[in-house]
Protein backbone atom coordinates (compact mmCIF):
# COMPACT_ATOMS: atom_id res chain seq x y z
CA UNK A 1 0.00 0.00 0.00
CA UNK A 2 1.23 3.39 -0.97
CA UNK A 3 0.90 6.64 1.81
CA UNK A 4 0.61 9.73 -0.01
CA UNK A 5 0.94 12.96 2.31
CA UNK A 6 -0.16 16.84 2.73
CA UNK A 7 -0.28 18.90 4.84
CA UNK A 8 -2.67 17.69 7.07
CA UNK A 9 -3.76 14.61 5.45
CA UNK A 10 -1.99 11.02 4.57
CA UNK A 11 -4.39 8.81 2.74
CA UNK A 12 -3.98 5.24 0.14
CA UNK A 13 -6.21 5.32 -3.51
CA UNK A 14 -6.64 2.49 -5.20
CA UNK A 15 -5.89 1.44 -8.33
CA UNK A 16 -9.52 3.25 -9.70
CA UNK A 17 -8.12 6.54 -7.66
CA UNK A 18 -10.46 5.75 -4.86
CA UNK A 19 -9.45 6.72 -1.17
CA UNK A 20 -9.66 3.95 0.57
CA UNK A 21 -8.01 4.81 3.89
CA UNK A 22 -7.45 8.15 5.26
CA UNK A 23 -6.46 10.31 8.51
CA UNK A 24 -6.65 13.93 8.39
CA UNK A 25 -5.38 16.46 11.43
CA UNK A 26 -5.57 19.89 10.72
CA UNK A 27 -4.05 22.74 13.13
CA UNK A 28 -6.26 23.46 15.41
CA UNK A 29 -4.64 26.22 17.96
CA UNK A 30 -0.70 27.05 16.97
CA UNK A 31 1.48 24.47 17.04
CA UNK A 32 -1.43 21.69 17.99
CA UNK A 33 -2.76 19.58 15.31
CA UNK A 34 -5.80 17.36 16.33
CA UNK A 35 -6.70 14.28 14.57
CA UNK A 36 -9.90 13.97 13.78
CA UNK A 37 -10.79 11.52 11.13
CA UNK A 38 -9.68 7.75 10.58
CA UNK A 39 -10.91 5.71 7.84
CA UNK A 40 -10.17 2.48 6.19
CA UNK A 41 -12.41 0.74 3.60
CA UNK A 42 -14.24 -2.27 5.07
CA UNK A 43 -12.02 -4.14 2.13
CA UNK A 44 -9.03 -3.02 4.04
CA UNK A 45 -10.26 -3.74 7.86
CA UNK A 46 -8.27 -5.80 10.29
CA UNK A 47 -4.87 -5.56 8.30
CA UNK A 48 -3.60 -2.63 10.84
CA UNK A 49 -3.98 0.12 8.20
CA UNK A 50 -5.33 2.71 10.55
CA UNK A 51 -3.19 1.97 13.50
CA UNK A 52 -0.17 2.78 10.52
CA UNK A 53 -2.15 5.90 9.39
CA UNK A 54 -2.08 7.16 13.29
CA UNK A 55 1.70 6.43 13.72
CA UNK A 56 2.62 7.99 10.22
CA UNK A 57 0.38 11.21 11.29
CA UNK A 58 2.32 11.41 15.22
CA UNK A 59 5.20 11.32 13.00
CA UNK A 60 4.61 13.74 10.46
CA UNK A 61 3.56 15.80 12.99
CA UNK A 62 5.82 15.86 15.37
CA UNK A 63 8.66 16.04 12.92
CA UNK A 64 6.90 19.35 12.31
CA UNK A 65 7.43 20.78 15.85
CA UNK A 66 4.13 20.27 16.48
CA UNK A 67 2.16 18.85 19.47
CA UNK A 68 -0.50 15.98 18.99
CA UNK A 69 -4.31 15.61 19.97
CA UNK A 70 -7.15 14.01 19.12
CA UNK A 71 -10.99 14.12 18.47
CA UNK A 72 -10.89 10.85 16.96
CA UNK A 73 -12.03 7.73 18.97
CA UNK A 74 -9.42 5.53 17.39
CA UNK A 75 -6.62 7.77 17.31
CA UNK A 76 -7.71 8.81 20.99
CA UNK A 77 -7.27 5.35 22.41
CA UNK A 78 -3.81 4.91 19.79
CA UNK A 79 -2.15 7.69 21.58
CA UNK A 80 -3.22 6.60 25.11
CA UNK A 81 -2.30 3.23 24.28
CA UNK A 82 1.31 4.17 22.98
CA UNK A 83 2.03 6.65 26.44
CA UNK A 84 0.86 3.37 28.53
CA UNK A 85 3.09 1.86 27.48
CA UNK A 86 6.16 4.56 27.71
CA UNK A 87 6.55 5.75 24.43
CA UNK A 88 6.73 9.26 23.97
CA UNK A 89 3.58 10.70 21.84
Amino acid sequence: MEYQSEPYRIFCTDDAGTCVAEITFPETQAGVCCIDHTFVDDSLRGMGIAGELVSRAVQQIQANGKQVTATCSYAAHWLEKQKGSGKNV
